[in-house]
């Protein structure tokens, strides 16, 4: 196929993202307000509790199987490099730039996380549906396509939760930031410390952290009454601790250590529930395909999914706007910035990828082999300007990266795509 066809089938998917984009943009101006803080917030519960964990988990419940998922065991190694490269090559440009203590993380979070979930599933469904598309039957690419970024969507955020987060989380305690606004809010309660993440996760959602403490009871009067003079109830007198005590303590020693809830988010339980529909063949005989008995609850979620796009779509535009302010972004840090995301990462990824197809690591499916090569050339995660909310670290920078970045992405993601889809058509 001539290079100047693959790169209108590129162009056409990012002209439909930047249209939908531009209408957020513009129902996020004050004057329009349409789309302002209270609706983002709305919006947002409803795109990160619902659309996302319907469209994530249908979409692997309808395209893996128990074969499959073997073929598929490098793209969380392929994740997992964007991340460790990206945050090598950031923290060589903080050095090189001499960026301030408090944004360390922020440059080196935005080079490191890349969006491999929300863009994607705008971008390769539309790729698919082109009549000149190298990856063949368009119902049968979109289906595959929509599961395989549903999983990446899944690994990305578990990655970003875990290793980007702790990054700003570590530069923010250097700048001297309070952490006490942060994602956990110690309770002492009974004599006992409840760390609880904050509800949501998504940048909206930051305006109106709470924390539910329900579960938290005061302690009994008559109790300290009866430890105030020594006395030990005779249903208390020589208890011991079973071993599901102890297991319990561990487990939650050990979900403090990691934060459990803040990997578990709807996105990975999605994910989770749709492997496991997919794999175990019982449970996809009952509810996957046209005779299932149970097939309503897949033809339900698959309905809810597709408010996804457009959804997420409006809400990266509205949230654009504040890259419209100033901040203290250098010139020299934005351009490096640019070029670790969208000339070094791609370099290296296809570097990666040829190498992985090389040995076997990777089949000969074009559309996979695509979508590991696009997920070094996509922007930043838009979940970095959740933690940096969360910590108060960057905000108004963090925003301004965001703006430029996927303003740049119109350009580079289509230039990327249509060498990709030349490289492996």
């Amino acid at each position: 196929m001539a290079f100047l066809d693959l790169f209108v089938v590129a162009l056409i998917p990012v002209i439909k993202t930047l249209l939908i984009t531009a209408v957020g943009f513009l129902l996020g101006v004050p004057r329009v307000n349409i789309l302002g803080d209270a609706a983002r917030h709305h919006l947002n519960n409803v795109v990160f509790y619902v659309f996302i964990p319907a469209l994530v988990g249908g979409s692997l419940a309808d395209t893996v199987t128990a074969s499959s998922i073997v073929s598929l065991w490098f793209m969380p190694v392929n994740i997992l490099f964007t991340f460790i490269i990206g945050s090598g090559l950031g923290w060589v440009l903080v050095k090189l730039t001499r960026t301030p203590q408090h944004l360390h993380g922020l440059v080196i979070g935005s080079c490191a996380a890349g969006n491999h979930g929300n863009l994607l599933l705008i971008i390769i469904p539309s790729l698919c549906e082109e009549s000149n598309s190298p990856f063949g039957d368009k119902l049968a690419c979109s289906t595959n396509g929509q599961g395989l970024v549903s999983l990446s969507m899944a690994i990305g955020a578990v990655y970003i939760w875990s290793y980007v987060y702790n990054i700003i989380q570590k530069y923010g305690n250097l700048s001297g930031k309070e952490v006490a606004k942060a994602s956990t809010i110690s309770i002492d309660c009974s004599g006992k410390t409840l760390d609880m993440f904050t509800e949501n996760y998504t940048q909206s959602l930051l305006q109106s952290r709470r924390s539910s403490f329900e579960d938290c009871e005061a302690p009994d009067d008559e109790y300290d009454e009866v430890q105030e003079h020594n006395i030990v109830p005779e249903d208390v007198e020589d208890k011991k601790v079973t071993m599901f005590t102890k297991i319990k303590r561990l487990f939650n020693a050990f979900s403090d250590k990691i934060n459990l809830k803040m990997w578990l988010t709807p996105v990975t339980i999605a994910t989770i529930v749709g492997l496991l529909i997919g794999v175990i063949s019982p449970i996809r005989k009952l509810m996957i395909g046209d005779n299932a008995a149970l097939r309503v609850i897949d033809g339900s979620a698959s309905i809810l999914g597709e408010a996804t796009v457009p959804a997420m779509t409006l809400i990266v535009g509205a949230n654009l706007y504040k890259g419209m302010k100033k901040s203290s972004v250098g010139v020299w840090l934005m351009i490096g910035i640019l070029a670790v995301r969208y000339v070094a990462l791609p370099i290296v990824g296809v570097g990666i990828v040829k190498v992985a197809h090389h040995l076997g690591f990777v089949g000969s499916d074009s559309l996979y082999r695509f979508i590991l090569l696009i997920q070094y050339s996509v922007p930043p995660a838009m979940a970095i300007g959740t933690i940096t909310q969360l910590f108060e670290v960057g905000e108004s920078e963090c925003s301004v990266i965001m703006l430029w970045t996927y303003g740049v992405a119109a350009i580079a993601l289509t230039l990327w795509s249509t060498f990709f889809m030349w490289l492996v058509s």
